[in-house]
């Protein structure tokens, strides 16, 4: 059976690809501010690794909210750069390309933090997998992460530091604002990785 993960070029993505070496990677451009590094970061990730890369692009920008979309928040919205029902969007778009190329399993890049947002709970994760599962394909949803932080993640992948670098986590551009909650994320995550804050050192 084929795997597919949903690669954003973030931490989390580029850490579940190296250590689930999926067979496809499947990235997408909805029109997210920080589309093009996304890709770019992706793309180098599967190029290292030497999976499969697939760009899917259809622009979603008129039903974006707050960072990511370049726009005031919803008033529905958890946090800054919430996105509504981004990650069934998501999974239902790489889905739709993957059933195409025989992929059984999709990996999602879900990790403990992501419980924040509803759609970032293993509850959701078992939910889209049964909705999927229900139709043409029967492809399952996996998050292998969803109990770990980042941290843990990246030391149990063992993922190369010089891969990891390539990850791109800013919200708001396709370079690194260094205020928004992916990079603090990202500057957190180094930090913990470099002082063994998470108890692994």
């Amino acid at each position: 059976m084929k795997t597919a993960l949903l690669l954003s070029g973030g931490m989390d993505s580029v850490a579940l690809a190296w250590w689930k070496r999926p067979d496809i990677g499947i990235t997408l451009d909805y029109g997210q501010l920080a589309a093009e590094a996304e890709i770019t970061a992706s793309r180098a990730a599967c190029n290292r690794l030497k999976i499969d890369h697939h760009v899917v692009s259809i622009d979603c920008r008129a039903l974006g909210s707050g960072d990511m979309a370049g726009s005031h928040p919803d008033t529905h919205a958890p946090a800054s750069d919430w996105w509504p029902y981004r990650n069934q969007l998501l999974v239902t778009f790489a889905a739709m390309k993957v059933i195409s190329l025989g992929v059984g399993k999709l990996y999602l890049g879900a990790v403990k933090s992501d419980g924040s947002h509803r759609d970032g709970t293993p509850e959701f994760i078992e939910a889209i997998s049964h909705l999927l599962a229900l139709q043409e394909g029967d492809i399952t949803v996996e998050a292998p992460a969803i109990h770990l932080s980042t941290a843990e993640l990246v030391r149990t992948a063992g993922v190369p530091r010089d891969m990891l670098a390539w990850a791109h986590s800013c919200h708001k551009a396709n370079v690194t604002c260094g205020q928004c909650r992916g990079c603090n994320k990202y500057f957190e995550v180094w930090h913990e990785l470099d002082h063994g804050l998470d108890g692994s050192r």
